[in-house]
């Protein structure tokens, strides 16, 4: 029974995290990404960095994104550095705009673009 109801709530879960992405507007998401200028460091195809050093985008994990947004976020925010935060002068200066729909149409839209990073199944 305890394995059942441990099997349950993963399920559970699954379901939301999928619930959340399937909630983001895709379309809205693709025009964040071209409204704030993302293709001019990570690309038009959210993969073709300018530069080494700037991530690919494309494919990448939702809930990841999000996460790395929002510590860019706390990072400008001035938050403590044990608020898990990034520090980036382009990035931060670019993440004060936005608000969380536009965080999670944005990851939502890259999580759905073919990248390098994983095998679909």
């Amino acid at each position: 029974m305890k394995k059942f109801l441990v099997a349950l709530s993963g399920a559970g879960l699954l379901c939301s995290v999928s619930t959340l992405t399937l909630a983001a507007d895709i379309d809205a998401g693709k025009a964040a990404f071209q409204k704030f200028a993302c293709a001019s460091c990570h690309g038009e195809d959210a993969k073709s960095s300018t530069s080494p050093a700037y991530p690919i985008l494309a494919g990448q994990h939702a809930d990841y994104l999000r996460h790395a947004l929002k510590s860019y976020q706390r990072g400008q925010a001035g938050a403590p550095a044990t608020s898990n935060l990034r520090n980036n002068a382009v990035m931060g200066a670019l993440v004060v705009q936005l608000s969380d729909e536009d965080i999670d149409n944005l990851a939502a839209w890259l999580s759905t673009l073919p990248g390098p990073l994983g095998t679909r199944r």
